[in-house]
């Protein structure tokens, strides 16, 4: 599977401290939908849905790796997993909380993120 982002070398990036976040190690690079771009493998991903079915985890059903999808929090765009993007594309990182235990206000201070 490949994929682009139109990001900068120099990223914001979110770690949030849901169960699965934490456990897979997920660190969310969040861009409106016209910044991503599915350029092959779209036949090899699987769309896993839970609890309100918002948000589309989508992996890929050869390897197993979650590399980006569609957040519950910012349903109009892409989380995109940092750690997915090729080598020397990024310079630094920041990285910033997103506080699952307080969704809502964390969704809401972020909500620019995924618009263009």
């Amino acid at each position: 599977m490949r994929f682009e982002v139109d990001a900068p070398a120099d990223l914001a990036a979110l770690d949030c401290n849901c169960s699965i976040c934490t456990m897979t190690g997920f660190r969310h690079l969040i861009v409106p939908a016209s910044r991503f771009r599915l350029l092959s493998g779209e036949q090899a991903l699987s769309d896993y849905r839970f609890n309100t079915g918002i948000a589309r985890h989508l992996f890929c059903h050869h390897c197993g790796v979650k590399s980006f999808y569609v957040p519950r929090s910012h349903p109009d765009g892409y989380s995109v997993n940092v750690h997915c993007l090729d080598p020397g594309t990024v310079r630094t990182v920041q990285i910033a909380l997103f506080d699952d235990g307080d969704r809502d206000a964390a969704t809401e201070a972020l909500a620019h993120l995924s618009r263009d």
